[in-house]
């Protein structure tokens, strides 16, 4: 159970832009239909069109912003997001929302004695967590910290345990 991103966003923009070219290119056929000054006229496009050359630089530049595009969208369908649901062990199929499980792991963290504040980053394999400190000597925060995540990791039961890296902000000591 591995649900991933829809790409919406994507999908969206490629729509509006065909949308904007569709509507466009309607207005203009019913103008000309009416008997109606269009907003484009057809002859100084097809003008303009017919006078380009394939070695000048405007047919150039647009085909690979064209083709750019394209990879960009082939891309963003192709190559996978970040999970939206992690898979956990068990009997049964279940999940845990990226969301709630960065949440569960930054209240554990931040649960330690001494821990000002605590940010998670959660990669594939990796959960990076960055705590900040009031303490002068930090010195078995790191540590504490470590046992309370992966504590809270046998709580959950992860299907991928992912791999605790702890970093300690404290403040600077005048010497």
């Amino acid at each position: 159970m591995k649900r991933r991103p829809r790409r919406s966003v994507p999908a969206l923009l490629s729509a509006l832009v065909l949308l904007g070219a569709c509507v466009v290119i309607t207005v203009v056929a019913v103008q000309m239909l009416l008997g109606e000054r269009p907003w484009l006229s057809y002859d100084a496009v097809a003008g303009t069109l017919h006078d380009l050359r394939w070695t000048d630089v405007l047919p150039a530049v647009a085909g690979g912003v064209l083709a750019l595009l394209g990879l960009v969208l082939v891309l963003a369908a192709v190559v996978p997001g970040a999970a939206t649901v992690l898979p956990l062990n068990g009997l049964f199929d279940a999940g845990a929302a990226r969301g709630g499980y960065r949440s569960t792991l930054r209240a554990a963290a931040a649960g330690v004695d001494g821990v000002a504040r605590a940010r998670v980053k959660l990669g594939k394999r990796r959960a990076k967590i960055r705590v900040d400190t009031a303490r002068s000597r930090p010195e078995g925060l790191a540590d504490a910290v470590h046992a309370a995540v992966t504590q809270r990791l046998e709580q959950i039961g992860p299907a991928g345990r992912p791999t605790v890296t702890v970093r300690v902000r404290a403040p600077r000591r005048n010497s």
